[in-house]
């Protein structure tokens, strides 16, 4: 019905889906240079770590298209500045400067002859890395069905982690997803998500189009709607997964798994492999985005707060490994203690 990314070759161009006007509008922009890919992805109009991660590789396209120069270094220099520059646009999801690497890794390995040899090497990398994307979010889903009940599943799910934070299908809610299309009676209780309300604006958004039955509630509400109603388990998506197994994912997710363990529900992150960064023993090396105290002094134009209030406004939170029942991987799921077995998984 929509999708999120999608390459325009005779503008040699992405068209990407807003979400920053979501449910509101459905509309699309044109980047037709890094410079619009670098603003598209910091203010969030592309968001979801997959998601960013391949919309960078195709950044990274139009850097050597948008190159004039005939000389394969020049297009090579113009690919390696764009991939300096792309990776500043966000710092905690780690897909955004492994899919830069990733890219420029796959083409250093090619026999390139001339600069348009190079310029389609780096797209082809690019279409290859989506369609990668949406064969990992189906494998995860996949993996997780070994989690499911046998007929009723009732899930909390925080922020979006679907079609729209993806290529296509989604992580933790292609997870939902899947179960849905199997048959399963599906329930959703979703968070809202403050302060972008990705949760109302976009998870509520896409569920209704697949018709998953699901219901919004304010963030502080999941304590009582595990203690009032049998939740099987929640399940969320992730930016980055430290090799102790500490996740990195939208604020609000720690606070989540912290009554999940409070309330015995189980709590489980969708994650391709792409996400675990071994480079990061723990959560405390991951850098925590801040953002424009704006989002939370004003929505939709109003002031919510006083002007001259002072704001702390994280993107992310770090959840501890020991709150995680299993991480679902696209190759498996991965239960604590989390460090052999995330490091097996990944170098597997």
């Amino acid at each position: 019905m929509y999708k999120t990314i999608e390459w325009l070759d005779e503008k040699k161009a992405i068209r990407l889906l807003d979400q920053s006007v979501l449910p509101g509008e459905v509309r699309y922009q044109a980047l037709e240079n890094v410079e619009s890919v670098f603003n598209a992805i910091g203010n969030m109009t592309v968001r979801g770590a997959p998601a960013i991660g391949v919309t960078a590789a195709y950044g990274l396209a139009i850097a050597a298209f948008r190159e004039s120069s005939d000389e394969t270094d020049a297009v090579k220099a113009a690919v390696q500045n764009a991939s300096q520059y792309l990776s500043a646009a966000r710092p905690t999801a780690v897909n955004l400067a492994w899919a830069l690497s990733e890219v420029i890794r796959r083409v250093d390995q090619s026999d390139i002859e001339s600069a348009d040899e190079y310029r389609e090497a780096i797209l082809s990398c690019a279409h290859q890395m989506a369609q990668e994307d949406v064969d990992i979010n189906r494998a995860i889903a996949r993996s997780a069905m070994t989690l499911m009940p046998a007929e009723k599943v009732t899930f909390i799910h925080h922020c979006n982690t679907g079609s729209l934070a993806t290529v296509d299908y989604g992580t933790a809610l292609g997870v939902i997803r899947m179960a849905h299309e199997t048959g399963l009676n599906v329930h959703v209780f979703v968070d809202e998500t403050r302060p972008r309300l990705q949760g109302s604006r976009l998870t509520c958004w896409e569920l209704n189009n697949q018709g998953i039955s699901h219901q919004l509630i304010v963030d502080g509400a999941s304590s009582h709607v595990m203690q009032k109603f049998a939740v099987d388990m929640c399940v969320v998506g992730c930016d980055r997964v430290a090799a102790n197994g500490d996740v990195a994912n939208k604020v609000g997710t720690s606070n989540l798994a912290a009554v999940a363990r409070a309330n015995g529900v189980p709590f489980y992150v969708a994650a391709p492999l792409s996400t675990i960064d071994l480079n990061s023993p723990s959560g405390h090396a991951i850098e925590i985005e801040e953002r424009d105290p704006d989002e939370v002094r004003i929505i939709n134009g109003t002031w919510v707060a006083p002007q001259n209030v002072n704001v702390y406004n994280p993107a992310f939170d770090i959840t501890p490994a020991d709150w995680i029942t299993a991480i679902i991987t696209e190759k498996g799921v991965v239960y604590p203690p989390f460090t052999d077995g995330l490091r097996s998984i990944k170098e597997a």
